[in-house]
Formats: structure tokens, C-alpha cells, sequence
């Protein structure tokens, strides 16, 4: 099972040693495990796609009051508190597990702040650092309108994410604080720049990590709605705000796909199977340097591999159906997929250097302060050893990667519409059932980079 994604392979150069363990082999079953998903998933299908109607899974309001701060003063905040993390990356540690921007990017931006959007809704809508600035920059120049990036459409969020991906997967030294900081300032004056000159609502299309963010919070149970002055806590399924979505364009599909793509060739990149096949010795790997090549290549054909299987799946279930099936809509459903698969996927990224992060905000200037009022601690991953708590984070992971897929089987069936004959629904529970088993594989092989 991966205990290291490639955002943690600690060396800011290049080669690519990690400084947590790599990987732990686990003598649990993972076999039945996989099994089991498997026929879980196809026969919730098969009930399903034979079923009248899908279950009911409308949402209803908790709670109503009065919005406390505004996105604008919440989001300038995050914006003046994100330009002191670039100080830090660029004046302080050098080790990315000593550096409060390092640990802020990896491990609070792109792991814990996912995770807790999974279940809170849309908590990048008040600490977006962008929206805010823009805002008043907007004002105070007397700006209208814009200059035509909405036509567009997804495609700048998805030339980000990609660059990103690109970025932490492949590039040298994505760690490296000095590194980071720097490709951060310069992304963060690009996007700053055209949210001036387009309007902050660009942001929601155009921008990657708010177009991430955003749909991964349509899967929350707990949500807020923003209606001018009043705030409204509402509660639902899982899912059940991405029935309320547009269907997805030409350019959100490409999104997705490459999301997915991502978090798939971050499973792949340093298993063995991987390394093999790229004719790597995993126990003495010659570092990020020489397979930046062949990994972009690796990435390029993982993200062809996962559009193309998805539109054919759709498209055999079109013909099977021999009436047209509203791609759009029904993309709308893999975005549960990647909520389960980035919630397994980091899930240790979160136990180990979770603890890093925690006790960088504890002591950020490493003098022997105690901020949050914790007692100086060491970092420890012995529970790595144990063998109950490794049962315990696969029983976890193997629920966020099943509970994902059963989640998006429902909802396509939902997205697609009634009156489809059973039979058309079977390309896509086919493909359901592959990505679960493919999901659990990833998670359950040793690493060796």
C-alpha cells in the first residue's frame, strides 16, 4: 500500500529518495477484498439499472443565519496570509518538512483541505486568496466586463491542472521550498492578473484548484448556501448537489478525465509494475531526472486512456440503448470517483506528515514555542508497523474507494435519465467495476521509488 505520494518524495533535487517509508506490503487478503468490490459494485448496478426508480436524495435546510464575514475580507486575509507563506518558502528552511509553505501546499491544501470539503462543502469559497483581491482591485480601477477568457470555457482550469500535475508528479524538485515558492508566486500573479481583467466569477471556470475544489464539494453530506446577506446550512446524500449541476462541456469533460488521469499515474508512477515497465530497477532507482521523459509520456497516455474509456463506455451504451445518452450529465457522476480515490489515496499522506504540519503550527519558527498549546512531540510512524492499525487504514481506504464508485453508479443512473432500457447501462457498470478493482490494485502495491 503507498504510504509516500509523489508529493512527499523529499529531495530537492535530482533524485528522488523519500524520507518516509515507501511502502508497506500487506499480508491482508487484498485479493478478496478487490473480489468482493467488484461484485458489489456490478450487482448494485444491475439491481439499480432494473430498478423503477433510484432512490430519493433530495436535500433539506439545517440552519439560516446571517453570513458572519464576507468572502471579500476573508478572502484578502488568505491572500496577505499566502504572500507570508511565500516569505517563509523563500527565507526559511530548506527541509520541506521544516518549512511552513511546503506543508501548507502538500499537506493543507491538497490533502487535508479536500478531505474536510468532502464533508463541509466549499470551504475554498471564503479562503480563495484571488476572489477578494480581484474584487477591489476590480473597484478601485472603476473595471466592467471583461476581456473574453468566459469563451473559453474549462480549458485554462485544465492547462493548470495540468501544469500542476506535471508539476508534482514529474518535475525535479516540487518540495523544494525555494522551487515552490517561486512557480507559486508566478502562478498566483498570472491567475490574479486575468481574474482583474476577466472578473472574479472567471475563477469558477478557469481556475483549477476553485474548479477542483468546488466539484469535490458537491459530494458533502453539510453544505452552505450564499444568498446575499444570509447563509443557509443544508443537509443531503452524498452526492446529491451534483444532480443540480449543468452538464459538464467539451472542456469541463477534459477536467475531469485528467483528474482522474492524476490521481491514477500518481497510484502508477513508483510501483513496481511501473518501474518495470520503464525498464527502472525499483530498489536502486536512478531518480526523477532520467524518467521525466518517459513519466510526461506516462502521464499524457493515462489521461488518453481514461477520456477514451469513459466516451466509449458511453458511447456503447448509446447504441445498446439505441438512443442518444446525455454524455454531459452523466460525466457529472466520475467526480464521485475522484473524491473517493483522492480521499484513499492521501489518506496516509494525512496520518504521517499530518504530524509534521501539526508541529510546524505549534512551533512555525522551530524555537521551542507552543502555539497551539501541545507539548513538543516527535514525529512517529510506528503505527506503520502494527499490523491492526495498517488493517484499519486499508478497511478505510477500501471503504472510501467502494463507497465512491457505489456512489457513482447511482448517480449515472440518475444523470442519464429515465426510460433507458437496462441493457444500456451495462458498459458503464462494466467500467464502474474496472475502476474500483483498479483503485484498490494501486492502493495495495509496493512502491519502490
Amino acid at each position: 500500500m503507498r504510504l509516500c505520494p509523489a508529493l512527499f518524495c523529499l529531495l530537492p533535487g535530482t533524485a528522488a529518495a523519500c524520507a518516509l517509508p515507501p511502502s508497506v506490503i500487506l499480508t491482508l487478503p487484498t485479493g478478496h477484498y478487490m473480489a468482493g468490490a467488484a461484485a458489489t459494485v456490478a450487482l448494485t448496478g444491475l439491481i439499480l439499472a432494473r430498478a423503477d426508480r433510484t432512490p430519493g436524495i433530495a436535500p433539506r435546510i439545517l440552519a439560516e443565519r446571517r453570513v458572519l464575514l464576507p468572502v471579500t475580507l476573508t478572502s484578502t486575509l488568505s491572500f496577505l496570509a499566502h504572500a507570508a507563506l511565500l516569505a517563509v518558502g523563500w527565507l526559511g528552511s530548506s527541509d520541506p518538512m521544516h518549512n511552513l509553505l511546503t506543508l501548507w501546499v502538500w499537506t493543507g491544501l491538497w490533502v487535508a483541505l479536500p478531505l474536510a470539503s468532502l464533508v463541509f462543502g466549499n470551504l475554498w469559497r471564503a479562503i480563495n486568496p484571488f476572489t477578494g483581491p480581484a474584487r477591489l482591485v476590480r473597484l478601485a480601477f472603476g473595471l466592467r466586463g471583461g476581456i473574453g477568457l468566459a469563451r473559453l470555457g474549462h480549458w485554462p482550469a485544465v492547462a493548470g491542472l495540468f501544469a500542476f500535475t506535471w508539476f508534482t508528479l514529474v518535475s525535479l524538485s516540487p518540495e523544494d521550498p525555494r522551487t515552490l515558492a517561486t512557480v507559486s508566486a508566478l502562478y498566483a500573479a498570472v491567475i490574479l492578473a486575468l481574474a482583474v481583467a476577466e472578473g472574479e466569477k472567471w475563477l469558477e471556470q478557469g481556475e483549477f484548484f476553485t474548479v477542483y475544489l468546488g466539484w469535490l464539494a458537491r459530494i458533502a453530506p453539510f453544505w452552505l448556501v450564499i444568498a446575499g446577506r444570509r447563509a443557509r446550512l443544508m443537509a443531503g446524500f452524498p452526492g446529491s448537489q451534483i444532480l443540480a449541476l449543468p452538464p459538464l462541456s467539451p472542456s469541463a469533460v477534459a477536467f475531469v478525465t485528467l483528474a482522474l488521469a492524476g490521481l491514477t499515474f500518481d497510484g502508477l508512477r513508483d510501483t513496481f509494475f511501473w518501474l518495470g515497465l520503464i525498464g527502472e530497477n525499483p530498489l536502486e532507482f536512478t531518480g526523477r531526472s532520467a524518467v521525466m521523459g518517459v513519466n510526461t509520456a506516462g502521464l499524457i497516455a493515462v489521461w488518453a486512456a481514461t477520456a477514451t474509456t469513459i466516451l466509449a463506455a458511453l458511447a456503447l451504451g448509446q447504441r445498446m440503448a439505441g438512443r442518444p445518452v446525455p454524455v454531459g450529465p452523466v460525466m457529472l457522476s466520475f467526480l464521485a470517483i475522484a473524491a473517493g480515490y483522492h480521499s484513499a489515496h492521501y489518506l496516509v499522506t494525512l496520518l504521517t506528515t499530518g504530524q509534521y504540519a501539526l508541529a510546524a503550527l505549534n512551533d512555525p519558527l522551530f524555537r521551542g514555542d507552543s502555539l497551539l498549546g501541545l507539548q513538543p512531540f516527535f514525529v512517529g510512524f510506528g503505527f506503520l508497523a502494527d499490523p491492526a492499525a495498517m488493517t484499519a487504514v486499508w478497511n478505510t481506504q477500501f471503504v472510501a474507494i467502494l463507497g465512491a464508485h457505489l456512489l457513482a453508479t447511482l448517480l449515472a443512473l440518475r444523470l442519464a435519465g429515465p426510460g433507458l432500457p437496462a441493457r444500456a447501462h451495462l458498459p458503464l457498470t462494466a467500467l464502474m467495476v474496472g475502476y474500483t478493482v483498479l483503485g484498490l490494485w494501486l492502493l495495495a502495491q509496493p512502491t519502490g521509488a
